[in-house]
């Protein structure tokens, strides 16, 4: 099997989460059944919300860089990285090391696409930061689609910044069905769950809506590569 490495730490709950997942989509009858992994958990990435929303903190770009030099150097063979918001420094990456970046984005959109059709509208259910960095916009208009956004972003963001300090939280709950109920009475039945915090509470969605966590394309993305 091919080794692969995940930049990881953006939460350290969400890489937890993907590791758990790669584990349970594997058949395996011996520790040896399953897919080799170089794990990266480091919490002290720059603050991608201080950075993209809030203007004023330090650039992840150099770090994501180092880490995928890093794991690498360790052996892996492919990269993917459990973050939405991290995806916008995806050129530094891809430009540190010549192996392959498993692109949780690019996934997403193809499957939305699927799911949807053309000319109709996407869910993202995400960071604000996905929004104003435009992470998913500019592929999904080149498909014919619109990607729709929760309207009370301090919420969202509130509800994430609790994932990250407390894990799951009913409220966290609260907000992320509210959004989801939102988005679908204006025509979004297509909806993605475009933060791995909100991968940890992915099933708080609106009832009729037709959802898929972008952290579950990646970890079936990282199954097929390592097999």
């Amino acid at each position: 099997m091919r080794r692969v490495g995940v930049l990881g730490g953006m939460g350290p709950e969400a890489t937890i989460l993907i590791m758990q997942k790669i584990l349970a989509g594997v058949r395996a009858t011996d520790d040896a059944d399953h897919i080799p992994l170089i794990i990266d958990q480091n919490p002290q990435v720059p603050s991608r919300i201080q950075h993209l929303i809030e203007g004023t903190g330090e650039d992840p770009g150099p770090v994501l860089a180092s880490m995928a030099r890093r794991l690498v150097a360790g052996g892996a063979e492919a990269l993917a990285m459990p973050c939405n918001t991290a995806h916008h420094y995806a050129p530094s990456i891809r430009a540190a090391v010549t192996v392959p970046f498993l692109d949780m984005v690019e996934l997403s959109v193809a499957h939305a696409e699927a799911l949807a059709g053309q000319n109709t509208s996407v869910g993202i259910l995400a960071s604000p930061a996905v929004r104003k960095v435009g992470l998913f916009d500019v592929q999904l208009s080149k498909l014919g689609l619109t990607g729709l956004y929760a309207s009370d972003e301090p919420a969202m963001l509130a509800a994430i910044r609790q994932i990250k300090a407390k894990g799951p939280q009913p409220e966290a709950r609260q907000v992320l069905k509210a959004a989801s109920d939102h988005l679908l009475a204006r025509g979004a039945v297509v909806q993605m769950i475009a933060c791995t915090e909100f991968s940890l509470i992915a099933d708080a969605v609106a009832e009729g809506a037709t959802t898929f966590d972008t952290l579950d394309l990646l970890v079936q993305a990282i199954l097929s590569f390592a097999a």
